[in-house]
């Protein structure tokens, strides 16, 4: 089992950068493929990245690739995501979540999740 707490949200102006952290708890950490995704105002959870275990596949929903950029740290039970060229409609809260499956692209597959942090970003 592992618990997930996100951090590094807030509020920044069109066009600016985040870096967004997801901190897991337990000694598997390294056993889990990672996932981020988002819940924008009045829509539904959307898929962002996911990572492998070992940090070395990773793939991306068309809506962030090229501005966005997972990654992980095993010694420091931690997965990233770097957001850049930050958009209105990128906007939303972002989740983290954890699987025991191999690279997964949808929420029913994870079977862990974080409590979320707010990205705002102003036009």
């Amino acid at each position: 089992q592992v618990q997930l707490v996100e951090s590094g949200g807030g509020l920044v102006q069109a066009g600016g950068s985040l870096r967004l952290s997801c901190a897991a708890s337990g000694r598997t950490f390294r056993s889990f493929t990672m996932g981020w995704f988002r819940w924008p105002p009045g829509k539904e959870r959307e898929f962002l990245a996911t990572i492998s275990w070992t940090g070395g596949s990773t793939y991306y929903a068309d809506s962030v690739k090229g501005r966005f950029t997972i990654s992980r740290d095993n010694a420091k039970n931690t997965v990233y995501l770097q957001m850049s060229s930050l958009k209105p409609e990128d906007t939303a809260v972002y989740y983290c979540a954890a699987t025991l499956a191999k690279l997964a692209y949808t929420e029913y597959e994870y079977a862990y999740w974080g409590q979320g942090t707010q990205v705002t970003v102003s036009s």
